[in-house]
């Protein structure tokens, strides 16, 4: 039996797709098309019906896979423990992360991990839009919400505390809101990310919630540029703490509601989160970059 040919097979049922599979293993789709052929061949049975528009496993097909797939998860797991013997991690390692998280967070810390691991090289995909984790072939990936795709693991890896910001000149010229009602008739910059929303949720020591709907002056899907413009006192934002901290400290910004937990009323648990293929086979450079995050950003 041709371990490559099974391989190939089991990719194209993960991703119902021979061309999604071509790409995950470096081959031309031509080549999946036969080494499928070769397969249903060699076992005389159909394992997939092909159409110009769909493709779909048979039940034998869907029988068959449920058999090899933990199967060939051993053999990558036997093999991944016989590389790792000299724990070395090396090759590319792609990560996935909103820009101002990534500017914030991780990236001062790359440095550190590429030098304990000097074999491993990086490919960074910094976007404010959504990124499929396995269409995109992503190691690792943050997100600021706990959205998440099918065969994704999602942890949460800090809790995202949020103030209502803004600059000493907006609030002398428009006015420090008394209550967060006094809102809607303040200009807000808001995020425009999935699990954002144009309503915010306050909650006080009571226990006592609320939210306001904000008709947002400036929508933007990057916090820094928000950042930017509440500095220059184009508005109120509401924002992570740790993109305003510096700011708050130096009171180049205000926060108007201490008294308040304020979060964005989509989230129900607002963390960022990390997330990364679920599978049983786990390169040794995303295992170690996990372990990493862990103990450099959770201690933060």
């Amino acid at each position: 039996m041709n371990i490559e040919r099974l391989k190939t097979f089991a990719h194209v049922m993960r991703r119902q797709s021979f061309a999604a599979a071509a790409r995950e293993q470096n081959l031309d789709p031509s080549q999946v098309s036969r080494d499928i052929a070769a397969l249903e061949k060699e076992l005389g049975v159909r394992l997939l019906q092909r159409t110009t528009k769909r493709l779909a496993p048979t039940e034998a097909g869907t029988l068959y896979f449920a058999r090899i797939e933990p199967l060939l998860e051993e053999l990558e797991r036997a093999a991944l423990e016989a590389s790792e013997i000299q724990m070395q991690a090396k090759g590319l390692l792609r990560i996935a992360s909103p820009v101002s998280f990534a500017l914030l967070t991780f990236v001062p810390l790359l440095p550190m991990f590429a030098e304990q691991h000097p074999e491993v090289q990086f490919d960074l995909l910094l976007t404010d839009q959504y990124v499929d984790l396995l269409e995109e072939n992503i190691d690792v990936a943050f997100r600021l919400s706990g959205e998440r795709e099918k065969d994704v693991v999602a942890e949460a890896l800090l809790p995202m505390h949020t103030r209502v910001c803004a600059s000493p000149a907006y609030l002398e010229k428009h006015g420090f809101p008394q209550r967060p009602s006094d809102l809607t008739q303040h200009d807000c910059l808001t995020l425009k990310l999935r699990g954002f929303g144009q309503r915010w949720r306050f909650l006080d020591a009571d226990g006592f919630s609320s939210e306001v709907f904000i008709s947002p002056k400036l929508q933007t899907s990057n916090a820094l540029a928000l950042k930017h413009c509440a500095l220059a006192g184009m508005g109120m934002t509401l924002q992570a703490q740790w993109v305003v901290q510096d700011e708050l400290e130096r009171g180049e910004l205000i926060d108007v509601f201490p008294q308040f937990e304020v979060t964005a009323a989509l989230q129900e648990s607002p963390s960022a989160w990390l997330l990364y293929p679920s599978r049983a086979y786990m390169p040794l450079k995303v295992r170690l970059f996990l372990a990493f995050l862990r103990q450099h950003l959770k201690s933060q």
